[in-house]
């Protein structure tokens, strides 16, 4: 298994960008991330203010995987997610979706312990680690590491985690893999702009499905398929999400679109994914069980 260390990073998905491995489809490979701040942050006496946007959110890789081409779909399957035994949180002042109502910069350092995120005395949060930023090379433009699109990245989605498989779509040959930003635990929304930060290594086997794609990443988590969007406000991008959904019904169902639209209104799962980056991220979901009939593949 080839395993892409995290002294090879990027801070922007780009097509640019020189692929630090090749792996053909099929093969299992892991990649060892750094937390969103460069593993800069280190004891609560390290200030957000201290850490240089320069080197916020690097994402290890790229790798190249054989055979990509624009209009394949690359399926990443998320084998496993190892997380380090500390994490940080930080609350800045006007950053954050809370950040109007914090009045000074804190830096919090998080235990895990058994399993558990210590937080105080008093809480301990079950630790689900997942991957905040995961993306493809988009077709013409960098797009930092950042900021989530149909490529994919700074999705900050608590559903892309072990047991899930998320599917790209492929802009440029080789596709250009890439990740990072990893969470020993993060809510909904991200409202302090972090989820607990910390280093750590994803296990992934990566596929490739020739001349199908969707035009949002795609998440298989087990019992739900959900399609990922992000745009500049939440209006849109549930927007987004939804006409992603019913295309994804679409292609796979006979259902007409009334009946598209009326199903994901009686049992859809529209849910925030996060509200802190430059594009907002929403995630749509149906239910596999109540789709059983149709037996909805990617």
């Amino acid at each position: 298994m080839q395993v892409i260390k995290d002294d090879q990073v990027v801070y922007s998905m780009s097509p640019k960008n020189k692929p630090v491995a090749e792996v053909q489809p099929g093969e299992t490979l892991q990649f060892v991330t750094k937390d969103c701040f460069g593993n800069q942050i280190l004891t609560e006496k390290d200030l957000f203010e201290s850490v240089g946007w320069a080197t916020i959110n690097p994402a290890t890789g790229p790798v190249y995987i054989k055979g990509a081409q624009p209009g394949d779909t690359l399926a990443v399957q998320i084998q496993d997610i190892a997380i380090a035994d500390k994490g940080c949180m930080v609350t800045v002042p006007e950053m954050g979706y809370a950040g109007d109502v914090i009045k000074s910069s804190e830096t919090k350092i998080i235990a895990i312990e058994n399993g558990q995120a210590v937080f105080n005395q008093k809480i301990s949060i079950p630790v689900d680690p997942m991957i905040g930023v995961i993306g493809t090379a988009p077709a013409s433009e960098d797009i930092p590491c950042g900021t989530p699109g149909q490529h994919g990245g700074n999705m900050d989605t608590r559903l892309i985690k072990k047991g899930s498989t998320l599917y790209l779509p492929v802009f440029v040959e080789g596709a250009l893999l890439a990740m990072g930003d990893l969470h020993a635990v993060m809510g909904d929304g991200e409202v302090s702009v972090t989820g607990l930060e910390i280093p750590g290594q994803v296990t992934v086997k990566v596929d490739l499905i020739k001349g199908k794609s969707e035009p949002w990443p795609v998440l298989d988590v087990g019992d739900d398929w959900y399609v990922i969007a992000s745009a500049e406000d939440l209006d849109e991008a549930a927007r987004l999400a939804l006409d992603a959904m019913l295309e994804f019904l679409e292609k796979r169902t006979d259902l007409s679109l009334n009946d598209r639209v009326s199903l994901l209104s009686a049992c859809g799962k529209m849910e925030i994914s996060q509200v802190v980056d430059p594009l907002k991220t929403v995630r749509m979901g149906i239910s596999k069980t109540i789709m059983k009939n149709y037996a909805l593949q990617f």
